[in-house]
């Protein structure tokens, strides 16, 4: 029987970014992955058997949240192959009327595209991004750390980010409108600060992209999605977001670790409480002396433990797991096309520069919010799809034959379609006829835009949700693995007994997009769970680490003015 200090299950981004710390601090790890490909929602594969050359993104390609953080300059990927090819322009938005919406990395130039239209909208955007860009400043501490570590958290922050902190909510009155700001909706905040449905739209549909309709409450957040192309900025690793896998593969191999693929774990080994390791689907049992942490979601890996042992260690979790958490029932169609020429939108003014960023079809608030709404209910909203559309080759190349490229599509759509339970894939109604029918249609409505994007398809790949959900192995399909709402972030993801990493099984841990701060591609749950994990192995020298960091860290910022 094979036996390591810490056994991870699945190697996704996440799982590898926690495995590289420890390795680094000296723990034998092993990674074992369901999948052929390791990578979980972060792989870059060919998938038109035809057109083996052509590389695609599966699932995540805009990479914002990982230069929020330490991960990328602590673990130097760059020694282990990572290149990021910073995008801008960061959005193009055309709109119906002939106007549209195109965002620089730089705000000045951002505010000069829409003085175009508006002046006084271009004035207000600018007040809008820097507010947002000093509330994200000052959460930054809070999402590199775990929530529950307050001398973690401090040891974050800097003169600037508490400068910033102050600006947001260093009075009461600052504070009760901040809170009000988090508790309302994405549509009423554009509402207050914008008149341009050209601007609001684009705005609308990347605060969307949490998972959630612009209408709905407490998701204002979403709003930090626009600022974050500002400040750090909008990049992806050459060769897809796959090379970010890869250089993380290449470390973990470096320090000895060992990734496994084709291994299903189906239980979860409990020992007198303790969490003592997992077998896989073919028998195979393997030992952690240390711990296992868990790359999947909470209500799956619960479901990998015998009832007596859940029990055992909380007789209510099993409950709490089963109707606390809410996802609301929004996944992902995916579609992905090989070209032989580039999009164009002549009616645009077209501009190859347009294509190098996120191209958004986002007619208004309005399309916006049928695309996030229908779902919840299980309607599909393809009779005029609002589509998050990307043309990776325009700025790396490399991903397919000389001359031609790839266009990523993204597609809000239900997981389980109403009135169709019991049929489909899973039960979910999605068949490939279907999956296909709604492909049509979003390639429709992109061709009002690009006209050429039909006659230049040489190939295609639809991923519905619920092939995409049991790829990825997420419940319902949902990538966050559960939804992005205010009521499930922070100290409440996935629950409030499960928030710091830490499950009420001794020895298991939790890590990935269902844990603190979130889904996206960032390493922060990975990194934050090593830390939780290697604190509980020496809480003493752990403590005395983290306080002469925070000291440190208040030091240099005193000292150096940042």
């Amino acid at each position: 029987m094979q036996t390591y200090d810490v056994i991870i299950i699945g190697a996704g981004h996440n799982g590898l970014v926690c495995a590289s710390y420890l390795l680094k601090a000296g723990y034998t790890v092993l990674l074992l992955e369901k999948r052929s490909v390791p990578g979980g929602a972060a792989t870059t594969e060919a998938v038109i058997p035809e057109l083996p050359e052509f590389k695609f993104n599966l699932c995540a390609i805009d990479h914002e949240f990982i230069h929020l953080g330490p991960v990328v300059e602590e673990l130097e990927l760059g020694k282990y192959g990572l290149e990021y090819l910073e995008c801008d322009p960061v959005v193009f938005c055309p709109h119906p009327d002939g106007k549209y919406f195109l965002a620089h990395k730089s705000l000045e130039k951002t505010c000069a595209e829409i003085a175009r239209y508006s002046e006084r909208d271009a004035k207000k955007y600018a007040e809008y991004t820097d507010y947002w860009q000093r509330a994200l400043n000052a959460m930054v501490p809070m999402f590199n750390a775990p929530p529950k570590s307050i001398i973690d958290i401090a040891g974050n922050y800097n003169i600037d980010k508490l400068k910033d902190l102050f600006s947001v909510i260093g009075s009461p009155e600052k504070s009760l409108d901040f809170v009000r700001t988090m508790m309302t909706s994405a549509e009423e905040l554009l509402n207050e600060w914008f008149d341009e449905e050209f601007l609001k739209a684009p705005l609308a549909r990347l605060s969307a992209e949490l998972g959630a309709p612009p209408s709905q409450k407490t998701i204002a957040i979403g709003a930090i999605m626009m600022a974050m192309r500002h400040n750090p900025g909008m990049a992806r690793p050459r060769g897809g977001t796959g090379a970010l896998v890869q250089a993380l593969l290449n470390l973990v191999k470096s320090y000895g670790g060992v990734v496994l693929t084709d291994r299903h774990v189906d239980k979860i080994l409990v020992d007198d409480g303790r969490a003592a390791g997992v077998r896989v689907a073919n028998g195979t049992e393997y030992r952690a002396t240390k711990g296992v942490i868990s790359n999947i979601d909470a209500k799956r890996l619960f479901l990998l433990i015998d009832d007596s042992d859940v029990d055992a260690a909380d007789p209510n979790l099993r409950e709490r797991l089963e109707r606390k958490i809410v996802n609301n029932n929004e996944s992902i169609l995916k579609i992905d096309l090989a070209l032989n020429e580039a999009p164009k939108f002549d009616r645009w003014n077209h501009q190859d520069e347009y294509l190098i960023g996120s191209i958004l079809i986002a007619d208004s608030v309005k399309h916006v919010e049928i695309a996030h709404t229908q779902p919840a209910i299980g309607k599909i909203p393809d009779a005029d799809p609002s589509m998050y559309v990307v043309v990776p080759t325009m700025r790396d190349p490399s991903m397919a034959p000389p001359g031609h490229h790839t266009v990523w599509i993204e597609f809000f759509a239900p997981y389980q379609i109403e009135n169709a339970e019991g049929t489909g894939l899973n039960g979910t109604g999605w068949t490939d006829e279907l999956k296909n029918q709604v492909g049509d249609r979003c390639i429709d409505k992109l061709a009002e835009y690009a006209p050429n994007i039909k006659n230049a398809i040489i190939g295609r790949r639809v991923e519905s949700p619920a092939e995409l959900g049991e790829r990825l192995g997420a419940f319902k399909g949902n990538c966050y693995h559960i939804d992005m709402t205010l009521d499930q972030m922070i100290f409440f993801r996935p629950l409030p007994e499960l928030a710091n990493y830490k499950t009420p099984i001794e020895g298991l841990y939790l890590t990935g997009a269902g844990t603190h701060p979130g889904g996206s591609i960032s390493g922060m749950p990975g990194r934050n769970t090593a830390r939780v994990f290697m604190h509980a192995q020496q809480p003493i020298a752990q403590i005395l680490a983290d306080v002469g960091h925070s000291l440190k860290s208040t030091a240099k910022s005193v000292f150096r003015g940042n």
